[in-house]
């Protein structure tokens, strides 16, 4: 299984409707060409969603890779090396400063937290909904994160910026979480996520009226702007978010593009940090 929460949670959803759909039929069955015709037949009921469509092609290679070479149930299928139909340039969704405007007049506070997090910070979901007062650390200039990220296994160094430093702030004393749910606890990455596409589409975001799907995960776009606003040089932005140079360069040229009123500030900072990162 995979390592990620969420993604071993959409694996499990996607095999229980793989196994729901194929329960009446044998395991050798997949031993013929004819499955492959099936399988994408079965699949068809997300065509309407590319990212949904390949998805379960994805889940359904890899449980009969193992039903195959694990298992030993099969000894070979037709169901490898799906076309994939979902493309998407991710660097060139980040979230405007418009959007963030529109969710936060109709979002409760709760849900305005875990957006301004995202944007503030770089953190998958996954680690936002960690973060907590320990991880939270004095320096001669002001505050910084330091947390063990989930995914990398990576301590991530992160400097608090001003909007983040407020959120910190209004932060009840006697709560050690940064980010609750709407019932004071503890939240899951997904919960995070979910209740964040829940505003979002109430705000008018939803991928049928922008054409593409803007997700909690993409505040990591906004957040390598604002960390390289607060003086992080365009490298250790890259090895924070896990991308290459010239992949946190262009996220930050596209943010910079889409927002006018921070653009050229936001390219003389880029184009000095390029410098240093040759």
């Amino acid at each position: 299984m995979p390592k990620g929460e969420r993604t071993r949670q959409d694996y499990r959803l996607w095999a229980l409707r793989f196994s729901e759909a194929f329960k009446d039929d044998p395991a050798a069955m997949f031993e013929e060409p004819e499955a492959r015709g099936e399988v994408n037949e079965w699949r068809k009921q997300w065509a309407h969603s590319p990212r949904q469509y390949d998805y379960a092609g994805t889940v359904v290679t890899r449980i009969l890779n193992w039903a195959w070479k694990d298992a030993g149930k099969i000894r070979m299928h037709y169901c490898g090396d799906f076309r994939k139909v979902y493309e998407v340039d991710r660097s060139e969704i980040v979230w405007t400063p418009a959007q963030r405007e529109a969710v936060c007049a109709h979002a409760p506070e709760w849900v305005q937290r875990i957006l301004t997090a995202g944007c503030e910070t770089g953190l998958r979901p996954a680690d936002l909904v960690r973060l907590h007062r320990n991880q939270i650390e004095k320096t001669p200039q002001g505050r910084r994160i330091r947390i063990r990220t989930n995914k990398r296994k990576r301590t991530a160094t992160i400097p608090v910026t001003p909007a983040m430093a407020a959120l910190i702030d209004a932060t009840p004393a006697d709560r050690m979480l940064i980010l609750v749910s709407d019932r004071g606890r503890a939240m899951t990455g997904r919960h995070a996520s979910d209740s964040l596409r829940y505003w979002r589409n109430k705000a008018g975001l939803s991928p049928e009226a922008l054409g593409y799907d803007l997700r909690l995960q993409d505040t990591r776009g906004t957040a390598a702007t604002r960390l390289l606003n607060a003086g992080l040089e365009l490298a250790h932005i890259a090895s924070h978010m896990g991308w290459s140079v010239r992949y946190a360069a262009a996220v930050i040229e596209h943010y910079a593009r889409v927002s006018p009123d921070e653009s050229d500030g936001i390219l003389v900072k880029l184009a000095q940090s390029k410098g240093g990162a040759k």
